[in-house]
């Protein structure tokens, strides 16, 4: 299938919202996009973004394909329930099935995902259960223009957190493929957040540096990895932050954050300090480039045959369904897979 598959998420959340006033905006080709939903929760949500602020409804005027997913339950917005659950897994399960050229996710709460049963962390952990093959991994890579984040584990309690060095360097040089492959940056440099404070001073502060991380980059490099040792974290990214913000005010936020990261240009945009930081927890990488990014922030997962991408943030249970969500995330997501 050469469309791009669409989930709109929790049937409770902002994800149709979002989703709707994304497509509206990009107004994109009828037969370029395949929404995973239900016409009753699309219906619901446009309803409410129709009030003066578009002319006439997307699904009509575009006619979008739609792969209808069951949703007998009401439509209760802001409000966390097992129906919603279920009906966000079923619509990424039914986006892994379909052969799409790649999958746009709006956002799903992982509580009601476990009312529902299933007992996954997040979405990435659902499509690495049905895309992945032959021993593949899907792993987190946060993108805002040249500002990338990778996270060596995801939603992990920091207490449940186990590195080993076999693990970082699978995952780097998972991540070295995509850049040669899908970003065609042949040499990536690559720097490597060290565990703890100050990077473990020497192992005062703890031993991850000196036992995993520091014998993981010398593998690395030893394979042709451009890679530094583990550097203090809230260092590193004050410098990654500081190129970043100076690359949006020099051209413009927009003309940044609009290339499709992965097939608008060759070489991709590049960074004079890093093109990744690789972090070893969700915050240490997440609380950096959201702060500077904020919505622009796309989420994508890697490393399996078809790419996805997603808002980088979450449900916004508070606002759903009063019409104020911001679709920059949305349009962000969808953009990078154009």
């Amino acid at each position: 299938m050469s469309k791009i598959a669409i989930t709109t998420g929790d049937p409770n959340g902002i994800g149709a919202e979002i989703t709707i006033k994304a497509l509206h905006r990009l107004n994109l080709p009828s037969d370029s996009v395949v929404l995973i939903s239900n016409k009753k929760i699309l219906d619901f949500y446009e309803e409410g973004c129709h009030s003066g602020l578009f002319s006439e409804s997307l699904l009509i005027s575009k006619k979008y394909e739609i792969i209808e997913i069951p949703y007998d339950a009401d439509i209760e917005p802001g409000k966390v329930t097992k129906e919603a659950g279920e009906f966000s897994f079923q619509s990424v399960k039914k986006a892994c099935e379909i052969g799409a050229k790649a999958i746009v996710t709006a956002p799903v709460a992982k509580n009601a995902l476990y009312l529902a049963g299933h007992k996954f962390n997040g979405q990435t952990e659902i499509l690495q259960k049905y895309l992945a093959h032959d021993k593949q991994l899907a792993e987190m890579l946060f993108v805002a223009g040249n500002f990338r984040v990778l996270l060596l584990t995801r939603h992990v309690a920091l207490k449940d957190i186990v590195l080993t060095k076999e693990m970082v360097v699978e995952k780097i040089l998972n991540l070295k493929e995509f850049f040669v492959k899908h970003l065609g940056i042949l040499d990536p440099k690559f720097a490597l957040c060290g565990f703890n404070p100050h990077a473990g001073e020497d192992g005062i502060l703890g031993r991850e540096e000196i036992d995993i991380l520091v014998p993981a980059a010398e593998d690395l490099r030893s394979r042709g990895v451009n890679i530094t040792n583990p550097l203090p974290a809230d260092t590193l990214f004050v410098n990654v932050a500081k190129e970043y913000l100076s690359e949006v005010q020099k051209v413009g936020e927009g003309k940044l954050l609009s290339k499709n990261v992965l097939t608008s240009c060759l070489p991709a945009l590049r960074s004079s300090v890093f093109d990744c930081c690789i972090a070893n927890y969700h915050d240490q990488g997440l609380i950096p480039i959201k702060t500077v990014a904020g919505d622009k922030t796309v989420n994508m997962t890697i490393g399996l045959d078809i790419i996805r991408t997603s808002p980088g943030h979450g449900t916004a249970f508070d606002i759903a369904g009063k019409n104020i969500a911001d679709e920059t995330g949305m349009i962000e997501a969808i953009k990078a897979v154009l």
